[in-house]
């Protein structure tokens, strides 16, 4: 598909151009966070969520909405796991390749579907099972031969995809309640207390640039979540989430362009089969 088609495509389904802004946004901050990985990651965290705590406020104040919502305990879920979602995600982005991070916290749709027959009651149909270890063939496929990953790394990435899991089953449960933007509000509401806590015991000072792809990594955290949970709330999420995998591109692209990573082949057919398990998982569910 080029990238004229997806454009066009974007242009007639709010929930696929919601969704493409959501790409995009990650991406790039995903290329700050990796630029600034002699930063703890709670530091990052904590600076991201006080500048998406600030616009939130600011925003939910103007349109006239509570801060706290309604659904306050699977809004606080969605928090508590966010958090650790990302927390995981950007110690791995920082310890191992772009590409193998961004694609290993693609497994979250399975984990998402695996705890919504618990959460929401839904049920997982038999060739979906296939795809899941198909996915996960794809993880131990990417670690292989290549000794850069430490299996430390690698645990940590399925982790964070297992806690987004949690994260998007929680925003499901909101979405017939909630704003979006009360959704994301309540990821900063958690994460700033407790990483400014840790801060406390491990602070690098920004200087100069770097106070630049703070703000950035801010920023456009706020644009790519708001923009995410648009985009699940507008249309299924069988039918935008694919979109989602154009990061796993950027994220090659970016990780040779910039970072000068060399995947090796079992790294890329790991890649291939995690993208394939979860669009076919996605497809039979829809």
């Amino acid at each position: 598909m080029d990238i004229c088609r997806v454009i066009a495509i974007a242009k007639k389904n709010k929930g696929i151009f919601f969704m493409l802004i959501s790409v995009v946004s990650f991406a790039v901050v995903n290329t700050f966070v990796k630029l600034l990985n002699n930063y703890p990651a709670h530091e990052l965290i904590f600076f991201r969520s006080l500048i998406s705590l600030s616009l939130c406020v600011i925003t939910l104040k103007r349109l006239q909405l509570p801060l706290l919502g309604n659904n306050k305990k699977w809004l606080l879920v969605r928090g508590i796991s966010g958090v650790t979602a990302l927390t995981m995600f950007f110690i791995t982005l920082q310890n191992i390749s772009m590409a193998n991070a961004v694609t290993i916290q693609y497994l979250s749709p399975l984990f998402t579907s695996v705890l919504a027959i618990f959460i929401l009651k839904e049920k997982v149909k038999p060739l979906q099972w296939f795809f899941f270890a198909l996915a996960f063939c794809g993880v131990f496929l990417i670690k292989g031969f290549d000794e850069s990953i430490d299996w430390k790394y690698l645990l940590l990435g399925i982790g964070s995809a297992l806690f987004a899991g949690l994260a998007y089953n929680a925003v499901r449960k909101c979405k017939d309640t909630e704003h979006p933007l009360q959704v994301v509000l309540y990821f900063p509401l958690v994460a700033t207390p407790i990483m400014g806590i840790a801060c406390l015991y491990e602070w690098t000072t920004p200087v100069g640039i770097e106070w630049v792809y703070i703000l950035i990594i801010g920023f456009l955290t706020q644009v790519a979540q708001v923009n995410m949970t648009k985009a699940l709330h507008a249309d299924k999420a069988a039918k935008v989430t694919p979109f989602k995998y154009f990061g796993a591109i950027f994220a090659i692209v970016i990780g040779y362009t910039i970072f000068d990573e060399q995947l090796i082949l079992l790294n890329f057919v790991g890649i291939a089969l995690i993208i394939l398990g979860v669009l076919f998982n996605s497809f039979i569910k829809s």
